[in-house]
């Protein structure tokens, strides 16, 4: 342990601690623009320069590692001034276009200009080239705003081990993005949106489907309807200055109407769906084994929900792209059951109706455009709005969020179960088809404390537990005394690992869930900003206690989806529900 004074308060850490971290202790804020939680500091910034007495520079507080006696003033004068030229350098360069810049509410440039004071720009000199990449679907980047922080190469190399994003040159003419300046869509991106989350400017957004949305809705020949994801209710109301966590889902579904969709449905329906393809699949996979003797069958079975891993694997993983269910994603499902069983009842033409989910994630509007992505006869969901664009819109339709009533999902494709609320976390679509698993197989509800799998809870990045199967029914006494052991991994630096684990001991697992992004879904790269592990857990928190609050607690239980099995799919793995909810996956190379 050392000893040390800042800002005259006595403070004793850990010898490994940094100067930013003993300050954060003592409640003690030291702007940043590079600094990024739980990853190496890069001390590219120069922003929370602090000053040491009896050093001669300033230091970086975010690198600097404390010693035994040290006195740190974080504020003097001397401080101040400093901070207030690097900011300014910083402005002098920076193509903003403040007045029109996605980020223009958010941008913590922006925001640490006013708080040092800054009203005028000092020095004039050469702007960086403005340069606009529109390659992806989902993201769009825009050079000239780029502040040179990094933190989009240390979430895309170090969270994300996808490795799309470099600086290129050196000094002034260094420039962020992939090898050789290339656009987005010649190198492996997953579209996963991280980059955009951590990014403290408007360098790097995503594309945003507002207009497209805003013409549909205009239109009296469309019926348009939309979907919300789990994780949405759990930090909608961070755009609204509500603490992370606050779960918002009545007025969500209000502000959904007032803004003129036909319907307002749940994808938490489609998860339900969801679980009841790949549950069923998964079983299949088994008996086909165990029973039959197909030793070609690929296991263990990965989920498929998350569309960055499925790019991911397509780009990195092609061998296994057999192992990954073949069940579509829940928000490709329910555009699927929308413009076929839906629209018969309600007597309307698949290509009179628009379909837009509300995501968390980026990557879900490179999803909704995949050329797989159309068995309904047309597109399957045609828009995608993220958590921060939702907000943006009910802001602009000049709706008093707060003060809204709450309001009821709509039916049939409004109910939904507990098990589809934790689809939201990190092992939670796990938890969700192990609960389905074991209730079909032995006709009991799963006997953990209520219904968690304790070991699948929680931010660690690979999480595995074991569930054995006994004194099962009769259709599945050749699962007696299995032990399904899983596998879940999130964040896909931590997938890489895991799949390294499973080449190694190709049977040591039979279910493995893999999510994109830290934290599951809640932790998307289209949530409100900042996202930190305090704010994840919160989220998390919210969306477990949606799913306790429910009288539905299982998949298999939900009345609307046993009713579409009866009218229209008939049951799961049917003809129907192959050429509707499932497809398949191809491997890819960079463009490049």
């Amino acid at each position: 342990m050392h000893s040390l004074s800042i800002n005259g308060k006595l403070i004793t850490v850990p010898v490994d601690t940094t100067i930013l971290e003993a300050a954060n202790k003592l409640g003690i804020r030291i702007p940043t623009l590079c600094f990024l939680e739980s990853l190496k500091p890069t001390g590219a910034c120069r922003v929370c320069v602090v000053e040491i007495e009896g050093a001669a520079n300033l230091a970086a507080a975010c690198s600097t590692p404390i010693r035994d006696g040290m006195v740190i003033h974080t504020n003097n004068r001397r401080v101040r001034e400093a901070r207030k030229t690097v900011v300014e350098l910083l402005l002098s360069e920076h193509e903003g276009a403040c007045t029109t810049c996605d980020r223009s509410e958010d941008c913590e440039l922006r925001a640490l200009a006013t708080e040092l004071g800054i009203n005028s720009i000092r020095y004039e000199g050469e702007k960086t080239e403005q340069y606009m990449d529109y390659s992806t679907p989902a993201l769009y980047r825009d050079a000239g705003k780029c502040i040179k922080c990094r933190r989009c190469v240390q979430i895309c190399n170090e969270v994300q081990n996808v490795g799309a994003l470099f600086p290129q040159y050196r000094g002034y003419n260094t420039t962020i993005g992939p090898a050789f300046t290339s656009p987005l869509d010649s190198v492996a991106c997953v579209q996963c949106g991280q980059c955009a989350a951590v990014c403290p400017v408007g360098a790097i957004v995503e594309r945003s489907h507002i207009d497209f949305v805003l013409k549909d809705l205009d239109d009296p020949k469309k019926h348009v309807v939309v979907q919300t994801a789990p994780a949405i209710r759990a930090a909608l109301g961070e755009a609204f200055d509500l603490p992370p966590g606050t779960l918002v889902t009545g007025k969500m579904i209000t502000a959904l109407r007032e803004l003129g969709f036909d319907g307002v449905f749940d994808t938490n329906f489609s998860a339900d769906l969801t679980i009841m393809e790949e549950g069923t699949e998964l079983l299949t996979r088994l008996r086909n084994r165990l029973v039959l003797g197909k030793e070609d069958v690929a296991l263990p079975q990965f989920t498929s929900c998350s569309p960055g891993w499925i790019k991911f694997a397509e780009y990195n993983y092609p061998d296994y792209l057999p192992n990954i269910s073949s069940c579509k994603s829940p928000q490709q499902m329910f555009g699927a059951i929308a413009k076929t069983y839906y629209a018969q009842k309600m007597g309307i033409r698949p290509e009179d109706m628009t379909v837009v989910s509300i995501m968390p994630c980026t990557a879900k509007k490179f999803e909704a455009q995949r050329d797989e992505m159309n068995d309904s006869g047309v597109r399957d969901v045609d828009y995608v709005l993220t958590t921060r664009e939702l907000g943006k819109l009910i802001k602009m339709s000049g709706i008093d969020f707060l003060s809204l009533a709450d309001g009821q999902m709509d039916n049939p494709m409004g109910i939904s179960s507990g098990a589809a609320d934790i689809f939201a976390n990190t092992g939670g679509v796990m938890e969700a088809a192990l609960r389905t698993v074991y209730a079909v197989t032995t006709g009991r509800v799963l006997p953990t404390e209520d219904l968690h799998i304790g070991p699948l809870a929680g931010l660690e990045g690979i999480k595995t537990a074991a569930v054995v199967l006994k004194d099962l029914v009769e259709d599945w006494k050749f699962l007696e005394g299995a032990e399904v052991k899983v596998a879940v991994a999130h964040g896909l630096s931590n997938a890489a690992r895991l799949m390294e684990r499973i080449k190694d001991r190709p049977d040591e697992f039979l279910f493995v869930e893999i999510m994109t992004c830290p934290g599951g879904c809640i932790g998307g790269g289209g949530q409100p900003r900042f996202t930190t592990n305090e704010i994840r857990e919160a989220r998390i928190a919210a969306i477990y206690a949606e799913d306790e609050g429910k009288k539905l607690r299982q998949s298999h239980d939900n009345p609307a989806v046993e009713t579409l099995y009866k009218e229209f799919l008939k049951q799961p793995l049917s003809h129907i529900s192959h050429k509707l909810l499932h497809t398949e996956y191809k491997e890819r190379e960079p463009v490049s």
